[in-house]
């Protein structure tokens, strides 16, 4: 329950109290300041607590978007203001500036009570969020005349159909558009008017997309078409606790978490249902699962990187952009744009169908093959835009781009010595040091050579820590973190896949997505404001790099049949440690009560 002080007098024939109950908070009336600020510090320490213009005329979902989201310590509409818990000194001295007690204006307007406290929060340096209406309505009339005018403008507007229409992204996919949201909004209403939360249909989501999987192992023709038609409701679901989430405002941390990593657990866990499947029937494709989710990941590093080093950049005046925003304005290449990049609703449509109608062999090839054409359109524009736009890049953006690189004790080291020896870094030397040692790696193990394999591990490490024994602040600085993860994963597959035998590949598809949920976890946490996992986590799972080089001396010194035992020892412990780690966390963090979030994540 949260509290609303109505400030005023009351307006007969008023449907405010009701609303500001519909909405969970417990009324308090108000008639004069005095009244207002006893009441103010009456009210308990651990909700939210609301000031409301009792003449207040307007929709309840404008009073909901401006009173209940708890993404914002607080927020404001015309005639209301609310402040979380934390917040509420602030407002106890913003209510005592705007009444005159501090100061302030002793021409009290308490009709307007509320829109001055929301000023005078701002000038005590609180950020007041104020939500976009549109077209729904939140005013103070201030005579008869305004009043019948505010309650017709009310009246003129279908307020579920705005509410219907905002719970939608702003900006999807042309698959999720077109054939997705259409229905799975009023879906989402319909859990909202059952008491069903965002994390309730996760879940649901991701139970979904499980049975799909198990549906693809059978290797069955009817598996296949089950687990195509199952995946195409897990997304329903997964685009539905989205606009669950907007349409009722129930944004949380744990909610966050939970849908980001659920997406990519559903994807990967799918990737392994299909590559069982396609064994069951004699065609071993592990092979192509693991470079299937590789792809992905390090497409979705590019991704995180790029958004982290330009999070907070001024001066954007890059060419590259402003021609973005211009092909923006043409409709159809705006459409053509967003699917061409394959975001998760083409993908998993793709997925779908293919599965149906095909075979896993088909189904990866013709998935890597799209993945890597946009992969290599996005990462391109990105590089253009980086190379021809003039920003400074901060010490924030340089520190979450090292976090994202999660280089452990060993080239933590090399960077240390390198960094004391002093001298200049040449431009481009990060990106330039990562791409040869990336390039030696991947090659060496190639060869298959027990000591090319060991030099080249070593040769890695020594360049990861180089690339690092500078802050990340270079225009194409951001791509480190991809090329880490491509080399790391990429030396793992080719390993597995020397290897030869039964349960190799299946291991290190099982080692890479322990290790992959430790980067996403990574992202997340920067994400949500929380900072990255403690030092302690990164060197006891190794860095990317001391695990890269356990897995290559493990591929030299042992037998085929032993090197696939260690993987899977290796990823068991890995996902034993970051899953325990990051569970404990996210528990920690949401009873804390850190910040909502609400991150839109990949385009749907």
């Amino acid at each position: 329950m949260s509290t609303a002080i109505l400030t005023g007098s009351q307006v007969p024939g008023s449907s405010l109290e009701g609303d500001l109950r519909a909405l969970g908070f417990d009324v308090r009336v108000a008639s004069t300041p005095a009244d207002t600020a006893a009441l103010l510090a009456a009210a308990p320490a651990d909700e939210r607590v609301a000031l409301v213009d009792a003449g207040f005329v307007g929709h309840q979902h404008a009073l909901r978007l401006g009173l209940t989201d708890p993404r914002f310590r607080a927020s404001a509409v015309p005639g209301a203001v609310a402040v979380l818990p934390e917040a509420l000194p602030a407002l106890g001295r913003a209510v005592r500036r705007a009444t005159g007690a501090e100061g302030g204006d002793t021409v009290v307007r308490v009709d307007t009570l509320a829109d001055r406290v929301a000023a005078a929060l701002e000038a005590d340096g609180t950020e007041v969020h104020r939500p976009e209406l549109g077209t729904l309505v939140a005013t103070v009339p201030g005579d008869p005349q305004a009043r019948n005018e505010a309650r017709q403008a009310v009246g003129a507007v279908d307020e579920e159909a705005v509410r219907l229409r905002t719970a939608v992204k702003s900006r999807d996919g042309f698959f999720t558009t077109h054939f997705i949201s259409p229905y799975s909004r009023y879906i989402a209403r319909w859990c909202a008017r059952r008491g069903l939360t965002p994390n309730q249909v996760t879940t649901a989501s991701l139970i979904t997309a499980l049975i799909a999987a198990g549906c693809a192992a059978t290797g069955e023709r009817w598996g296949f078409v089950a687990a195509g038609v199952l995946l195409i409701f897990s997304f329903v679901l997964d685009c539905t606790d989205g606009q669950l989430a907007r349409y009722s405002l129930q944004y949380s941390t744990m909610g966050a978490w939970l849908d980001a990593t659920f997406d990519r657990a559903k994807e990967y866990a799918y990737y392994a249902g299909l590559a069982l499947g396609a064994a069951r029937g004699g065609d071993d494709v592990w092979a192509l699962a693991l470079g299937a989710m590789i792809l992905q990941i390090c497409r979705h590093v590019v991704d995180f990187s790029f958004n982290e080093a330009n999070h907070d950049a001024t001066a954007n005046t890059s060419p590259t952009a402003a021609l973005s925003d211009k092909l923006d304005s043409v409709g159809w290449t705006v459409w053509l744009r967003r699917m061409i990049v394959l975001p998760i609703g083409e993908r998993w449509a793709l997925i779908a169908i293919l599965t149906a109608v095909a075979t896993p062999r088909i189904t990866f090839v013709v998935l890597l093959i799209g993945c890597a054409f946009a992969a290599l359109y996005t990462t391109a524009g990105r590089v253009l835009r980086s190379l021809t736009r003039k920003a400074q890049r901060t010490d924030r953006a340089a520190r979450a781009l090292a976090d994202l690189a999660d280089n452990g004790a060993l080239a933590s080291y090399v960077a240390k010595v390198r960094a004391n020896s002093g001298g200049r870094t040449m431009p481009y030397a990060p990106l330039i040091l990562a791409l040869i040692g990336a390039g030696a790696l991947i090659a060496n193990v190639w060869t298959g050579n027990a000591t090319a394999i060991i030099v080249g591990a070593v040769f890695y490490v020594v360049l990861s820590g180089l690339a690092l024994s500078a802050p990340l602040t270079g225009p194409l600085d951001w791509m480190v973190p991809p090329v880490f993860r491509a080399a790391e994963y990429g030396a793992v597959l080719v390993l597995a896949a020397h290897a030869d035998v039964n349960g190799a590949l299946p291991a290190a598809f099982g080692l890479v997505a322990a290790v992959a949920y430790h980067h996403y976890d990574t992202v997340y946490r920067i994400r949500g404001g929380t900072g990255a996992p403690p030092t302690w986590l990164v060197r006891a799972i190794g860095g990317q790099e001391g695990r890269t080089l356990v897995v290559a001396v493990a591929a030299a010194l042992l037998s085929a049949q032993d090197f696939s035992v260690a993987l899977t020892v290796l990823a068991v412990a890995v996902a034993l440690v970051v899953l325990v780690e990051s569970i404990r966390f996210w528990v920690i963090a949401a009873r804390q009560g850190a910040p909502a979030v609400h991150d839109e994540g990949e385009p749907a």
